[in-house]
């Protein structure tokens, strides 16, 4: 079945794409080199998602409240956003499904009366893209494996690229209660299945296109080590590749760190803690947390600019100012170019000045960038 965006998302996307698309600014010929930790990009936040129609929202809003106001957003297909909103940071909700069909017919569809199968692909065995099980199931891509090989067709056709971050969750809990409607059974995320999605990560990715722990980790230091006395590596060796951060999830963290305290042989970023061997990357959801010094350290964080259609709704710019300035290398939005709030009245959005894909980190780049090349 076609997903459902807003009509006025899809308008929105349509008319401003031109605008999104507009050049970014170039490295001037005596630009230092940078590193991956000295610029700064935009992200989006539940990239996949898209928004229930009417005849489901109804029902979910009378189980879910206010809350399910939360759930009104919706974003274009993930190489839309590469292309046309300057997108570097994308976020995909994982529900395990080794056997297949597990998320396959939502509850909501039958109370709705609707036909319970949407998707063949949700019947075939591996990992599934959804908000909500049950409830909030619209997706652009609905399988881990469909949203990579999107990232990888536009990755191949832009290979200067900087390295585009995908952000995962690994959900094996509801986000809103769901009383009144019939639950969906939700896997847990053991170590086994965490590595299994390793496993369909390298079904669409080679190795040499991931920027994995590996590739940053000196000998005989741990990951944090690496980071914070030798550095990252230069943006430009590592352009066009991808690189994988897990969720903050610590019963998940725990368990993918088994053996492998420093990430040694992993393909994913855990969010650390700092004084941690795996802290490279810090997700800090909150700008006003004390990002700006992890930034200066030279921790990698994913920060959070809106969250819950709250700030598209009151047109309140505090947090995204906040996020910008704090120096975190990806502030996430579910607004990344204007008009995407049009509906809720406001000209509220996310992007950085000049609607660049990159910009000289404001924290943590040198004095003497200027510019940084899309």
């Amino acid at each position: 079945m076609a997903p459902h965006p807003s009509r006025r998302a899809v308008v929105a996307f349509t008319a401003l794409a031109a605008l999104a698309a507009a050049p970014a600014l170039r490295s001037q010929a005596d630009a230092p080199a940078l590193r991956l930790n000295q610029i700064q990009v935009v992200g989006s936040h539940n990239s996949y998602h898209v928004e229930l129609p009417p005849n489901e929202f109804g029902p979910v809003s009378v189980v879910g409240g206010s809350v399910t106001q939360g759930l009104q957003y919706s974003h274009p297909p993930l190489d839309q956003q590469f292309a046309g909103q300057h997108v570097r940071q994308i976020e995909l909700d994982l529900y395990a499904d080794p056997k297949g069909g597990q998320y396959a017919r939502p509850p909501i569809r039958l109370i709705t009366g609707q036909k319970p199968d949407y998707d063949p692909a949700m019947n075939e065995p591996g990992t599934k893209v959804l908000h909500i099980a049950g409830l909030d199931y619209h997706s652009t891509c609905v399988s881990l494996t469909a949203c990579l090989r999107a990232v990888k067709k536009w990755s191949d056709a832009n290979p200067s690229h900087i390295p585009i971050a995908i952000l995962l969750e690994f959900k094996d809990t509801l986000d809103i209660p769901v009383k009144g409607i019939p639950p969906v059974p939700l896997t847990t995320w053991t170590r086994a299945r965490l590595l299994d999605a390793e496993q369909e990560i390298l079904s669409v990715f080679a190795r040499g296109d991931i920027l994995a722990p590996d590739d940053v980790r000196s000998p005989g230091k741990s990951l944090e080590q690496s980071v914070l006395t030798d550095g990252w590596p230069l943006l430009d060796s590592v352009r066009g590749k991808v690189m994988f951060l897990m969720d903050g999830n610590q019963t998940q963290r725990a368990a993918y760190l088994e053996g492998n305290p420093s990430l040694e042989g992993r393909l994913v970023f855990t969010a650390g803690t700092p004084g941690q061997d795996d802290a490279a990357f810090v997700q800090r959801n909150d700008p006003n947390s004390g990002i700006a010094a992890l930034v200066e350290k030279g921790y990698l964080v994913r920060t959070r600019a809106d969250a819950d259609t709250v700030q598209a709704r009151t047109g309140d710019t505090t947090m995204r100012d906040a996020a910008l300035a704090g120096g975190a290398q990806w502030v996430s939005t579910d607004y990344p170019v204007p008009g995407l709030a049009a509906r809720f009245a406001t000209g509220y959005y996310t992007a950085l000045p000049g609607f660049v894909t990159a910009r000289c980190n404001p924290v943590s780049a040198p004095q003497s960038c200027r510019s940084v090349r899309p």
